[in-house]
């Protein structure tokens, strides 16, 4: 029979090592943050061989004292937290008391400090047996990794290659780096220097880590409820890429992966982002720690919260929020996807858009919703634009694809002039192939996707009917027959009372007939009979219950795909106009409902250069 026995200390180390040093990196990690915890404000990190031969922390912290520098690299000891409540409530990014007694059982270590205000500095190796010995050293503490592995060769062979091992090292100084804009970072690797971070404010160290780029193509969060705030900065949904690496995310400076925050970030991003993109964000999410429980993972890169659900809905609207805040309007002009420098307009400068007229439609304009409040108006902008309106005020009647009025002067007055009191997205100069609508602003060109730019528009304006249940019907004159599978006959006759709900009649001819009898008044200018195919065939995949909850958004989005301006439809420019005044005043005007861009800009700069211009 097996007999129980208490294993060696060495071991017991080796098996927690097992759990906390999964790598170099995770070394690193472990080391750095107890660097942070001591209060240090400069780091230098020095790596040998991505991290295997050696890894060197110096930092100007409080130090260790002498008679506590054995305790130091024992297990589960530590000066952060002396009780259950202080466990509750974690405000370090080390507790357990694990990192160094773990690393000294399979690498050979060495710690090097000097408490603020003690006569010299003590060093200790982690061997069995060693004392500390007197030491040079300014202030802080120097930490000491030399051949991770070395007495577990098992151990070792796991191991990737050096650049790996390196790439995975340098991830861990960002996203620390990142954590603590105050304090300065150097990364040098087999004696070359590769990073150094001076202190500097949150945004600056963003974008010194990040990029740039990643600055320029992102959007900033910086809200707070209650108990929660959140700062950073999440992607422009049209910049978005492929990657799957670029979510960083970090709960009271700690960096996590939690699902709850990952699918809190999906959601927002839902209809805004084209096929496979991956949302880009660095965020960093503040709670207080009696709310989050840390102690989930040995490699405290999982947290637990107490109102998971919260926390959700906080970082699901504060992300929405920005990606609903449109790009065109005078606030946000300065962040276009594709446009170089120039000043944002004066937001009193913008002119209101109740003038212009209605492009689809007779009664009321889909693509216009006179401002409620307005803003205020520029002199000049003003006299400009009502000229505009009145020269254009003949036009409100329906159009329709078979009945285009023959331009004239009236209907296509000249282009507007733009300085900085004209609207953000400018006025409309032409139409390209029947597809792109050109315009220019203060800055340089505008060139928008009508088809996709009238698509969001409708989109948004059925989610808010949608959710008033001010869902408003147009009745045909004559109504819309096509014939149909005897199932999409079925599902009709089943589901009338729920359509009617949508906006649509729709009503059976015969076994293998249906007759579209109104539709939404937002789509009236569209395909009636495709409109309708297109709902019975998600009602007869989906059902009515997941269509009108789960997958109400997909839902509008096909029946705003359905409703908005074709390609290569003929518009006039005050047509085009509206479609651009309607543009600057709705949410997430900047994507389509599948996540394409509606519209992209060229600065002067931009063009200047295609043309050589000034070189």
């Amino acid at each position: 029979m097996p007999t129980i026995a208490r294993l060696p200390d060495l071991l017991i180390s080796q098996i927690a090592a097992g759990e906390v040093v999964e790598r170099p990196a995770s070394v690193l990690k472990e080391l750095l943050e107890n660097s942070l915890d001591a209060e240090s404000k400069a780091l230098q990190i020095h790596l040998e061989e991505g991290g295997v031969k050696l890894i060197r922390i110096t930092d100007d912290g409080c130090g260790i004292a002498r008679e506590q520098l054995e305790l130091a690299l024992t297990r589960h000891a530590t000066s952060k937290i002396k009780d259950l409540d202080d466990l509750e409530k974690v405000a370090t990014l080390g507790f357990r008391g694990e990192a160094l007694a773990s690393v000294a059982s399979v690498a050979r270590l060495s710690l090097t400090s000097r408490e603020r205000g003690a006569a010299h500095a003590w060093k200790l190796k982690g061997e069995p047996g060693a004392t500390p010995e007197p030491a040079a050293l300014m202030a802080g503490t120097v930490v000491e990794m030399r051949d991770l592995y070395y007495n577990t060769p098992a151990r070792r062979k796991f191991l990737k290659s050096e650049s790996t091992e390196f790439a995975h090292c340098a991830d861990a100084v960002r996203r620390l780096a990142l954590t603590r804009p105050d304090v300065a970072f150097s990364l040098s690797h087999n004696g070359r220097l590769l990073y150094q971070w001076a202190p500097a404010d949150a945004p600056r160290r963003i974008a010194d880590v990040l990029g740039d780029d990643f600055i320029g193509a992102a959007r900033r969060v910086d809200t707070a409820s209650g108990p929660l705030e959140l700062f950073g900065f999440v992607i422009d949904p049209t910049l978005a890429g492929e990657s799957k690496d670029g979510q960083t995310v970090f709960v009271n400076g700690r960096f996590v992966r939690d699902k709850v925050i990952a699918h809190a970030l999906r959601e927002a991003y839902r209809d805004v982002l084209h096929g496979s993109r991956q949302p880009a964000v660095c965020l960093f999410l503040a709670i207080d720690p009696a709310l989050v429980d840390v102690n989930v993972h040995p490699a405290k890169t999982e947290v637990r919260f107490r109102d998971s659900r919260a926390v959700h809905q906080f970082v699901y609207h504060a992300v929405n929020r920005v990606l609903a805040e449109n790009r065109g309007t005078p606030e946000n002009f300065t962040h276009l996807p594709a446009t170089a420098s120039g000043t944002a307009p004066d937001p009193a400068s913008v002119p209101p858009a109740a003038a212009t007229v209605n492009p689809l439609a007779g009664e009321k304009s889909p693509w216009q919703t006179p401002r409620q409040g307005g803003l205020g108006i520029a002199e000049p902008a003003a006299a400009a634009y009502l000229a505009f309106a009145r020269a254009t005020q003949a036009l409100d009647a329906p159009l329709t694809a078979s009945r285009m009025p023959t331009p004239s002067g009236s209907e296509n007055p000249p282009p507007q002039p733009v300085d900085r009191d004209s609207p953000p997205l400018g006025y409309a100069l032409a139409q390209l192939h029947g597809i792109y609508i050109l315009a220019q602003n203060a800055d340089g060109l505008i060139v928008v996707d009508m088809h996709a730019a009238h698509e969001r528009i409708l989109y948004e304006k059925l989610k808010t009917a949608f959710d008033s249940r001010e869902v408003a019907t147009q009745a045909l004159l004559i109504p819309a027959v096509f014939n149909a599978d005897p199932l999409d006959v079925a599902a009709v006759e089943e589901h009338a009372a729920a359509l009617a709900g949508l906006g649509c009649e729709i009503t059976p001819l015969g076994p293998t007939q249906l007759a579209v009898r109104s539709v939404p008044a937002l789509l009236q200018s569209g395909d009636p009979a495709a409109l309708a195919r297109a709902l019975i065939g998600e009602l007869r995949e989906h059902g009515i219950s997941q269509l009108v909850t789960a997958r109400r958004n997909e839902l509008l989005a096909t029946m705003a795909c359905h409703g908005a301006v074709r390609a290569r439809r003929q518009l006039t420019l005050p047509e085009m106009n509206a479609l651009l005044r309607q543009m600057e005043e709705t949410e997430r005007a900047g994507q389509c409902n599948h996540g394409r861009p509606t519209w992209s800009a060229l600065s002067l700069a931009q063009l200047d250069k295609l043309f050589l211009r000034g070189q």
